[in-house]
């Protein structure tokens, strides 16, 4: 007499154990489902198999979390489609902007790491570059919680579905775009998630069974305020000391400096332009002014320096109040009071037009 298969589905099954036990299952729970059904442990456990997790243990959504992974629609890019930074009007290219523009044009995949003072240019060099040779770049601002899934991709609730999300690497991995890594000096060794992609081998997602292979053109550039040693003045506070290996995956690190006074002025220049408040001898006077102040920093003279960034801030003030010595000082606030004075006082002796008393009360 032939053998009947047993009329009991695995929908069946599933529907005791969901009833009695709920989604996670265990070997004995599964023992009773098996008694239950009058079945072997073994056939129950076949049923099963797309719900196994681990030796002895079961979770009846996991194969329909999966089926609707591949089933469902993709999530919303991590990323905007048009990838392609904008031309900054007021940009004036300076330090590492033509080394890093040549090796993006080339479309070697060269991972690069940046490294310099706070508001000096890093991140804008690159997207600028980008702008310049019509390249996709993807940004990605690295924290102390930067994880796996934040870089990598998870799975995401969509519409009442779960479904895999791309993350920012793999987007940039699957446009052949660059991606930046800014601020990288602050993660975590979860950044570690990295390292095969930082060799050029693209990277296996495992949690979805895919191996996904870099486009040409594809590169990783990365911008820090420290080597990736920590910072040992205490500056920049949450910089962490990362891992050598990762750290040895770049093949060149280039230090940035700040603009030369000429350059700073003329940056200055055009940002006033554009605001309508061009005035040459100001933004002299502000390049100069700053030049003294990080020699000073330099020799060891002061603990604070006056970034590019911060003369731009000081620029959109002064296009606020059109008073030259407030714009200063609101722009210097944020440093203790000897250090914000002795700024405000150096200024004072540069420009001769300017009348400190006068000028602070004044509109």
């Amino acid at each position: 007499m032939p053998f009947a298969p047993s009329p009991v589905t695995t929908e069946d099954i599933k529907g005791y154990l969901q009833e009695k036990f709920g989604t996670e299952i265990d070997a004995s729970q599964l023992r009773q489902a098996a008694a239950h059904f009058d079945l072997g442990y073994q056939t129950v456990s076949k049923r099963l198999k797309a719900f196994k997790v681990k030796v002895g243990s079961w979770n009846l959504t996991v194969a329909e979390k999966l089926e609707r992974v591949y089933e469902g629609l993709p999530a919303t890019p991590a990323v905007e489609q048009d990838l392609i930074p904008q031309k900054d009007p007021n940009y004036v290219p300076f330090g590492n902007y033509s080394d890093v523009k040549k090796i993006i044009s080339s479309n070697m995949f060269y991972p690069t790491f940046i490294t310099g003072l706070s508001g000096n240019g890093k991140t804008l060099s690159v997207e600028q570059a980008c702008a310049q040779l019509g390249r996709e770049l993807v940004r990605v601002n690295i924290t102390i919680e930067t994880d796996e899934d934040d870089l990598i991709g998870g799975f995401r609730l969509v519409d009442g579905a779960t479904v895999w999300h791309d993350g920012p690497v793999i987007q940039a991995l699957n446009r052949g775009a660059i991606l930046l890594l800014d601020e990288i000096d602050l993660a975590s060794n979860k950044i570690l998630c990295l390292q095969s992609i930082l060799e050029g081998k693209g990277v296996f997602l495992k949690k979805v069974g895919r191996f996904v292979q870099p486009k040409s053109g594809f590169n990783i550039i990365a911008t820090a305020n420290t080597k990736g040693k920590g910072s040992d003045d205490g500056r920049f506070i949450g910089t962490n000391v990362l891992n050598e290996a990762f750290l040895e995956r770049f093949a060149l690190t280039f230090e940035q400096e700040y603009p030369t006074p000429k350059t700073e002025q003329k940056i200055l220049e055009k940002v006033s332009a554009n605001l309508g408040v061009l005035d040459e001898e100001f933004c002299e006077n502000l390049a100069n002014w700053s030049d003294i102040i990080r020699r000073t920093f330099r020799d060891g003279g002061i603990d604070e320096v006056i970034s590019t960034r911060r003369l731009v801030h000081i620029i959109r003030a002064f296009a606020i109040w059109n008073n030259r010595v407030k714009a200063i000082q609101v722009c210097v606030n944020r440093f203790d009071e000897e250090t914000k004075q002795s700024f405000v006082d150096l200024y004072d002796k540069i420009d001769a037009k300017v009348d400190l008393e006068e000028e602070t009360d004044g509109e």
